[in-house]
C-alpha cells in the first residue's frame, strides 16, 4: 500500500495533468479523493483530469462539487459551464460563463 499523503497525491496528479497526461493523473487523484474526499483543490484537479479525458458528466461532478462548497469560485463556474458545452447541456453552460464572468473569472475566447 501506498504512504503518499493526499498532498503528495494531488501535487502528482498535476504533474501529469501538466505533461498532458489526464488519465494517470484521474488514476493518481483518485486515490486523493479517497483520503480526502471533502479537499475542493483534489476536486478541482480531478475534474480537470476527467475534463481533459473526455470524462465529461464525472469532470462536470467534480465542478458541482467545488461549487457547492466555494460558490464565489469563478474558475470552478467556467469549468463546469465548459462541462456543459461539451454534454450538449446549454443552459447549464450559459448558466455558469455568467457566474464565472460575475465572480470575476476572465477567460480568452479563441477562434
Amino acid at each position: 500500500m501506498s504512504t503518499e499523503s493526499a498532498y503528495e497525491l494531488l501535487r502528482r496528479g498535476e504533474t501529469f495533468l501538466k505533461s498532458r497526461h489526464p488519465q494517470q493523473a484521474a488514476v493518481v487523484l483518485e486515490r486523493a479523493r479517497r483520503q480526502e474526499p471533502a479537499r475542493s483543490s483534489i476536486r478541482e484537479a480531478l475534474g480537470r483530469a476527467y475534463y481533459n479525458s473526455g470524462r465529461f458528466e464525472q469532470a462536470a461532478d467534480e465542478f458541482h462539487y467545488v461549487i457547492e462548497s466555494y460558490p464565489t469560485n469563478g474558475y470552478a463556474h467556467y469549468c463546469l459551464a465548459r462541462c456543459g458545452e461539451k454534454l450538449g447541456d446549454e443552459l447549464l453552460a450559459r448558466r455558469h460563463y455568467c457566474l464565472a464572468r460575475a465572480f470575476g473569472y476572465e477567460w480568452e475566447i479563441k477562434s
